[in-house]
Parts: structure tokens; C-alpha cells; sequence
């Protein structure tokens, strides 16, 4: 586990991306599906700006304290008999007001919602006594919420045109249509998400969604800028195919994709505890849920999806299919070398082995064995060898007398 860890922050191909893209394509197909489908048959749970609503506003501030929004959603629910779209605290301090967001009301259900708050919860004016007059209520239309709607679409299309012509110019081609899947996929997965938990859409919410492009288009900018190094002058070496090369640069820019994540991920959790949590900002939350969504899907796609796809489109064509090709056949080359040179090895400790097992048997064969006992001194008794082999000059001869 760590050997793998180490590889991973050193980008040494630890991770197989590109060989398992076929994996990423079917999860990635599949919740594309699951988005598509709850969008269709669920739809989105729209704001009042988008389907046009009435809006209450009135003073946090009343003659006994300190107001809250259970309180001021108890007195609605229970004067207009169904409970509001959304109450929250707006502000801090003495400024901090509760917005009240509900479906159209008339105006005599106006007046009389706003009767209520007033007898009910003493909200207090800016002279500091209790006012009815400090409640204010205004319609919101739901042309508003689809200009706005219209304007974010445009901006959507000018985007992508000129990421194209970007990425077109800075890379090439099927890189930029690579580029433009993972944005599409970001972008369904992003509102999928919204459709299927039902967060509420709000102008906020679209206007975030715009952000996590850029976010999502960085990058994949940094790991196609790194598949670039990695291949340039490629087709005239046969070390490494295109997929391999690719897949490097997936691992090498691993661990950046992964910190610049989470570095952007920390100040939209502060968006969401500072913002939400201490001052009940709702665009805040807005604009916080819909970009903890895009980093992370954007995050995901630029490693998983847009690489795969700028492989599987480079390798269609032939220069590249010979080139790996070629690779195939120096590995086999390589490989039927080295089989060889194996064996060469074996043949050659064999034949030295059994050279060394003869020759200790020759050896042993020249070794002469003594014969008769070996006298006191390292002297043999018996036949002498040399000068001794000659009898001694008196027992050679006859005596005469």
C-alpha cells in the first residue's frame, strides 16, 4: 500500500486509467442515464424566480427578542394553511431581516399573512418600536427568473464556442472535442445531481454553474498539456505507445488534480458553514451547493473521461495504430532476446558443471597408490626407487677367501 502511494505522488504510473477506460465509460454512461432520466421524469424544483412567487420580508428584530424562522414559518403555515417555499435569515446584526419566499398569494391573503406576523411577532421599525409597517411583501415574476435563465444559456454557448477555438488552436482537434464531452458531462451530472436530491434552483444556482466550466476546463487543460509533452516526437520512437504515454501524464498530474481540488473545495465549505450556517445567506448556499457539485464532477472527468477519450481518437489513426505496432514488435523482439540468451546461460553453467565433474575424476584417476607399508621417517620399505633401486656394493659381491 504504500509502494503504491509513493508511485501515486511521484506519478510513476501507479494507476492504469487509460488501459481501464472502457470501465469509466460505463460508469460514466451510466450516471449520465440516471441524470438524463431523473431530469426528465422528475424535473427541477424551481424558485420563485424562475415560476414567479410572492416574497415577505420583515425585520429579525421584535419587542421580545430576537425572531426565528420557526417561528415566522409556524405563523405562515398556519394564516395561509401550507407552509412557505423557503424562510431564512438575511444579515447580521441589526440589519439581519427573515425572508419569507412562498407561491403566489393575492393580496387580500398579503394582507392579511402580514396582519398575522405583526400581532403575532412585534417586529420592530427602524425607530425601534414595533411596526407593521417594517413588513414589506413584493411578487416576483416568473419572466425574471427565465431572462435570467436565457442569458445564462447564451453565456453557456459563447463559452464552449470559444473553448473550442482554444483548445483547437493550443492543442488540436480531438482534444478539444475530448474538452467539450467532459464540460457536457460535467454540466448533466451537475444538474442531474440538483434534479435528483431536489435542491432548489435559484439564478444563484445557474450562475455557479457557469463557474465550475472554468474550474472543470482548467483542468483538463493541465493534463492535456501534459499528454502533449509526453507524445511529442512520438511516432518516430518505439519505446512507449500513445495510450501509455497518455496514461503517464494521467499519473503525473494525478495528485495535482486531486489538491487543487480540495483546495477549491475549502473555501466553498466556508461558503456553505459561514454563509448558511452563521449568516443564513441563501445565495450563499446557493452558489456553494451547486459548486461542490462541478468541482467534483469536473475533477473526475478531466481524469477519467477526457484523456480515455483523446486516446481512443488519436488511435484512430494509422500512423498511430503502426506506431504501436511497432513497440509491439521491439517487445518481442526483446523478449524472444532475452529467452535466448537464458538459455545460453543454462547451456553454458551445464556444459561448466559437468567440466568440472570430469576433471575431478581425471584427477582422482593420477593419483598413484603407495604400496607396502611406509616406514618410520616417511621412508617406504620394499623396492626403492633411483639411486637406492642398486644393490649395495658388498652384498652384490662373491667373497673370496
Amino acid at each position: 500500500m504504500a509502494g503504491t502511494l509513493g508511485r501515486l505522488y511521484s506519478g510513476t504510473g501507479a494507476l492504469d486509467v487509460v488501459g481501464r477506460r472502457r470501465i469509466w465509460y460505463s460508469v460514466s454512461g451510466v450516471l449520465v442515464a440516471i441524470c438524463i432520466l431523473s431530469m426528465l421524469l422528475r424535473g427541477f424544483n424551481l424558485g420563485i424566480d424562475f415560476e414567479g412567487g410572492t416574497r415577505v420580508q420583515l425585520p429579525a428584530q421584535g419587542a421580545t427578542g430576537a425572531i426565528s424562522t420557526q417561528q415566522v414559518e409556524r405563523v405562515f403555515t398556519a394564516t395561509v394553511g401550507q407552509p412557505p417555499e423557503s424562510v431564512q435569515t438575511v444579515g447580521t446584526g441589526s440589519a439581519a431581516s427573515i425572508l419569507i419566499r412562498s407561491a403566489a398569494l393575492d393580496t387580500r391573503t398579503s394582507f392579511v399573512l402580514k396582519r398575522a406576523l405583526f400581532e403575532q411577532l412585534h417586529p420592530l421599525g427602524k425607530d425601534g418600536r414595533p411596526s407593521e409597517q417594517s413588513i414589506s411583501d413584493s411578487a416576483v415574476s416568473a419572466t425574471w427568473g427565465g431572462e435570467i435563465s436565457r442569458q445564462a444559456l447564451i453565456a453557456l454557448v459563447v463559452f464552449l464556442g470559444l473553448v473550442t477555438v482554444f483548445l483547437a488552436v493550443y492543442f488540436e482537434p480531438r482534444m478539444a472535442l475530448a474538452a467539450l464531452i467532459a464540460l457536457v458531462h460535467d454540466v448533466l451530472v451537475t444538474a442531474g445531481i440538483y434534479s435528483l436530491i431536489g435542491f432548489e434552483v435559484t439564478p444563484a444556482s445557474v450562475i455557479g454553474l457557469l463557474t465550475i466550466l472554468g474550474f472543470s476546463l482548467y483542468d483538463t487543460v493541465v493534463v492535456f498539456d501534459k499528454v502533449q509533452e509526453n507524445t511529442r516526437g512520438l511516432l518516430g520512437l518505439t519505446r512507449r505507445t500513445y495510450a501509455e504515454a497518455a496514461n503517464l501524464a494521467v499519473n503525473q498530474t494525478l495528485m495535482r488534480s486531486i489538491n487543487t481540488s480540495l483546495i477549491a473545495v475549502l473555501p466553498v465549505l466556508s461558503l456553505l458553514v459561514v454563509g448558511v450556517g452563521l449568516l443564513g445567506v441563501g445565495t450563499l448556499k446557493d452558489l456553494a451547493l451547486v459548486q461542490m457539485v462541478g468541482i467534483t464532477a469536473g475533477a473526475m472527468s478531466s481524469i477519467f473521461l477526457a484523456t480515455p477519450l483523446v486516446v481512443d481518437l488519436t488511435m484512430g489513426r494509422p500512423a498511430y495504430r503502426q506506431q504501436a505496432e511497432r513497440v509491439a514488435a521491439r517487445r518481442e523482439k526483446l523478449s524472444r532476446k532475452a529467452a535466448t540468451d537464458a538459455d545460453r546461460e543454462g547451456e553454458t553453467a551445464s556444459s561448466a558443471a559437468d567440466s568440472t565433474s570430469t576433471g575431478d575424476a581425471f584427477t582422482t584417476a593420477a593419483v598413484p597408490t603407495a604400496v607396502g607399508k611406509t616406514a618410520p621417517g616417511g621412508r617406504r620399505r620394499g623396492h626403492s626407487v633411483g639411486k637406492n633401486s642398486r644393490p649395495s656394493g658388498k652384498a652384490g659381491r662373491s667373497s673370496r677367501r
